[in-house]
């Protein structure tokens, strides 16, 4: 079940980065939902982990850890 949830978040996550390419307006109620499952968890990594000219990694570092827990479950 716990593998289950930590494969779904992983969707959530990816969709996140799909969404924040394709630029929809922030009042859009999936935008909205997948912003706020997202950003809890993706705050702490970006004030830990430095912009590099611009680009947000950490959607990609919380990705990494993701397929890490999914290994050990």
């Amino acid at each position: 079940m716990l593998f289950l949830a930590v494969e779904l978040y992983t969707y959530v996550v990816l969709a996140s980065v799909i969404l924040s390419w394709v630029r929809l307006e922030p009042t859009n109620p999936f935008v909205r939902f997948v912003n706020a499952l997202t950003e809890p968890v993706l705050k702490p990594i970006r004030a830990v982990l430095p912009n590099f000219m611009g680009l947000d990694f950490s959607p990609l570092v919380l990705l990494f850890a993701l397929s890490i827990i999914r290994r050990f479950l």
